[in-house]
């Protein structure tokens, strides 16, 4: 039985990122992998995600920043698809990276909007994503 830190988490999660992809990564998750992910719930959906002093968009806006400056394109693909979910617009995703461009380097921005492009373009297919996410 998981806390209930564990299910406040895994609800806000859920509601960032979809039943599916969530689903996904629980069902992918090897078993010595399993504290980790229990952790990360508890710790960072519920306890820093589930915090009432910002809104989930701008929780987001700020996500898609760190992890473009960070040059983490897998987990920003992820986040990109959750933004969207939680009512960032394209407009302001390019903005955020913009902005990061300026400030973390144009390696770091160039990952970035490639990431968009490839999530957001046109022909995205969010299936692939959700398997690539293993």
């Amino acid at each position: 039985m998981k806390s209930e830190k564990y299910e406040r988490g895994m609800t806000l999660r859920r509601q960032v990122f979809g039943d599916a992809l969530v689903d996904h990564m629980v069902s992918t998750t090897e078993p010595w992998r399993e504290d980790w992910q229990d952790y990360v719930v508890e710790n960072l959906w519920d306890g820093i995600w589930g915090r009432p002093g910002l809104p989930l968009k701008m929780r987001s806006l700020i996500t898609l920043a760190i992890l473009s400056a960070q040059d983490r394109p897998h987990e920003l693909k992820l986040h990109l698809l959750g933004a969207v979910r939680n009512g960032v617009t394209h407009d302001e995703i390019r903005e955020v990276f913009l902005q990061t461009v300026m400030y973390a380097g144009l390696p770091a921005g160039a990952q970035a909007f490639r990431c968009a492009q490839e999530v957001l373009g046109e022909d995205a297919d969010n299936d692939r994503l959700i398997r690539s996410h293993s």
